[in-house]
């Protein structure tokens, strides 16, 4: 069992008190504080030479982690194997900065697709007709079409990040259900969540298959458009639950001189350069070994196993939707777990240590982080400016947005029928 001190106790009394927003903020500064120097200084001199918001820099760092690992680390715990890919959606309205907090974050990968790219480029030049197929590396993609992201990952097989500015469009695509190529993204996060494979068949050009995808996602959205997150299938199919949503939490109006400390940016580019240097190893074809298990502790494998059953315990108390978000929090647990082992070994790569009970305790701070986040977003968006709304109310609001009527039975708790009775009248 894990040891309540008298400031942890204390810690719990505050946050019954708090609300989610204060008790966020609560856990994101606890999140700051415990994290390796190279990424706590990054975050906190985005915040104050860039005025990026920290929640927004932590989710692009764990999102760069997520991406840079891929397949290369796995946890095995409680019978099943996570790997680190996560997917996050940083909201916020215009001139939050979101895009600033994606660019700092991925720029030493940005930096690598451009070199790689070079190469690419050069070695189309150097090759003759008989020569193989040119194969292009990259790790992070913007703008391409569901084939071209799954060809991308068929030459990039330990992972792809999928970084975009505004994931609105795509969001919407996936809310479409006339929509071939959104129904098929959709489909393709889903499977890439829990690392499933894909099998493309195709009459005219290449077919394929990839055993394991490893699929990562980043993305800002505006406030007025989180709705759509939940829309038309995305929240029925359990879209919705795999997503670290982060909306706004901090803010610095004070505008300083001076530039983000060159060393501080340098130490964070070394880490991710150490965690992509072995990504990169493992994806040549000559590379024997492509995985690395990280290994766990009897006592970091209890801390995983209490947590989990506390998830468990609560989720029979917890109301329809939270209901469905804490079953994937079972997952993502394990999930974040490799990804702050990586933090926690990037800068020295020391990635040959174990899975240590304080990165356990750091990665259950984290996704109750998230989870604190989620209830925020549900809280502003399902429920009506009164503190008891009317199933009339939820169902206008379901309309407008173009919900489905599974959705607002998933919400209130009343079943198909009577929703659908009342779903007539309004």
């Amino acid at each position: 069992m894990s040891k309540m001190t008298a400031e942890s106790i204390d810690i719990k009394l505050q946050e019954l008190v708090r609300n989610d927003k204060d008790r966020a903020i609560e856990k994101l500064n606890r999140i700051i504080k415990h994290l390796p120097d190279e990424f706590s200084r990054l975050i906190n001199e985005a915040f104050k030479y860039k005025r990026v918001p920290k929640e927004y820099m932590l989710s692009a760092i764990l999102f760069t982690i997520s991406t840079s690992t891929g397949l290369t680390f796995y946890l095995k715990a409680l019978g099943y194997k996570n790997y680190a890919n996560c997917y996050f959606t940083i909201v916020g309205s215009r001139g939050d900065a979101k895009s600033e907090a994606i660019n700092i974050a991925t720029r030493p990968i940005k930096k690598l697709d451009d070199e790689e790219y070079d190469e690419y480029v050069n070695n189309i030049q150097l090759a003759s007709d008989d020569d193989i197929e040119v194969k292009r590396k990259q790790v992070l993609v913007q703008n391409a079409s569901i084939e071209a992201a799954h060809m991308v990952h068929l030459d990039n097989p330990n992972s792809i990040g999928i970084a975009i500015d505004e994931i609105f469009a795509l969001i919407e695509k996936m809310s479409n259900p006339n929509s071939r190529d959104g129904i098929a993204w959709r489909n393709f996060l889903l499977e890439g969540y829990t690392n499933g494979h894909v099998d493309v068949s195709r009459k005219t050009t290449k077919s394929f298959r990839i055993n394991n995808t490893c699929p990562t996602l980043l993305g800002g959205i505006q406030d007025q458009f989180v709705g759509k997150l939940f829309q038309n299938g995305n929240l029925e199919s359990g879209f919705i639950d795999r997503l670290f949503l982060t909306p706004k939490l901090t803010h610095n109006p004070k505008l300083v001189r001076g530039e983000m400390n060159e060393q501080v940016l340098n130490d964070y580019e070394k880490a991710i350069k150490n965690v992509l240097d072995y990504k990169r190893q493992s994806e040549k074809p000559e590379e024997v070994k492509k995985q690395f298990e990280i290994k766990l502790p009897v006592e970091a494998h209890d801390r995983i196993f209490e947590y989990t059953q506390e998830l468990i315990n609560r989720q029979t108390n917890a109301k329809p939707l939270v209901k469905e978000y804490m079953s994937k929090m079972q997952i993502s647990i394990q999930k974040l777990c490799v990804i702050v082992f990586m933090i926690k070994n990037a800068f020295k790569s020391t990635f040959a240590d174990v899975l240590r009970e304080d990165s356990v305790e750091l990665a259950i701070e984290i996704n109750e982080f998230f989870f604190l986040n989620f209830c925020s977003i549900i809280e502003r968006n399902f429920k009506a400016n009164n503190d008891t709304p009317t199933l009339k109310s939820i169902i206008e609001m379901a309309k407008k947005n173009k919900a489905q009527q599974k959705a607002v039975c998933e919400i209130t708790g009343f079943n198909k029928g009577h929703i659908s009775k009342q779903w007539n009248k309004v």
